[in-house]
């Protein structure tokens, strides 16, 4: 027997050869606008995910932000403080789930935001995608997701199996941050690839990109004229942002001064072109050796 003859139909399902988890269509996310959240480790994407969630609860919006990632800190400025996981407080019930209430897994954060991090298994013991697929699976039999207008979920940087791939299946949209880098840009140009694989069977399309505390976007824009893609927003490289991490809050929450402010305008626009609905973007990554040739030389 060879080592997938015991696995039902797998070819062509979820990308070519793909074994990853697959959705369970009782766990379908319906109602909401669903944005996964991407980029390389470090690139911000706990800052952006947090400031849309902000920007889209100022506009009125009802918003749920998930956290996809063991470390745990993707509402950290939103509530100001590191929240327990799902996997941990499973734990303690020897994941019998039907013991676990609302206020034991989700936090109100600031503009009402309802925050939840799912975490992850410890290093080489589990998968990432059951851990995001219990955290769903969870919010639906409670009806949290009722009365939602907006999801976030806030992914882990790097390219892995499950925990990479499973908020994908929810997702209406995937949002990149990147920077005006190589090792940036190179990171987005394979979480392109991972998301086009995606949609080939998901309803998850890209709306672009994001050029996170960055001065300059030639590099980033060079790239995404090159493969079909788009920068749809621009965080300038300003120290208001550091500062805000380190109060534990959002640009929102902060007091006004002429770069929060900018900022704080920038997100508000990002929310509302997402809201308003991107057009779904299909760009053609470039092969490793087209993109050392575009951006990794002088």
């Amino acid at each position: 027997m060879s080592p997938r003859d015991d696995i039902p139909d797998l070819k062509g399902r979820d990308g070519e050869g793909s074994v990853q988890v697959h959705q369970d269509p009782e766990s379908r996310i319906e109602g909401a606008k669903v944005i996964s959240v991407y980029g390389k480790g470090g690139i911000g994407k706990s800052t952006t995910s947090s400031n849309l969630s902000a920007a889209f609860a100022s506009q009125g919006r009802r918003v749920l932000q998930i956290g996809c990632d063991p470390k745990h800190d993707s509402t950290f400025t939103l509530t100001g403080r590191l929240q327990p996981t799902v996997i941990d407080i499973l734990k303690e019930v020897d994941f019998h789930p039907e013991e676990l209430r609302p206020e034991d897994f989700v936090t109100e954060g600031w503009g009402g935001v309802q925050c939840v991090e799912a975490g992850g298994p410890p290093a080489g013991t589990g998968c990432g995608g059951y851990v995001v697929g219990q955290t769903v699976k969870l919010l639906k039999q409670h009806h949290l997701l009722d009365d939602t207008d907006v999801v976030i979920f806030d992914v882990l940087g790097d390219v892995v199996c499950g925990g990479f791939a499973a908020p994908l299946q929810h997702a209406d949209r995937a949002l990149i941050v990147t920077a005006n880098d190589f090792d940036s840009i190179y990171a987005m140009n394979r979480i392109i690839a991972a998301v086009q694989a995606k949609s080939k069977n998901y309803k998850v399309r890209l709306a672009g990109c994001v050029a996170n505390r960055s001065t300059a976007t030639d590099e980033v824009d060079r790239y995404c004229a090159t493969v079909g893609f788009n920068r749809i927003g621009h965080m300038p490289d300003v120290d208001a942002i550091r500062r805000s991490r380190l109060k534990k809050k959002t640009l929102f929450e902060m007091d006004d001064d002429p770069d929060i402010l900018r900022c704080r305008a920038e997100y508000l626009r990002l929310a509302e072109a997402l809201w308003a609905g991107t057009d779904p973007l299909a760009p053609a990554p470039m092969e490793d050796r087209d993109i050392f040739e575009l951006l990794g030389f002088d």
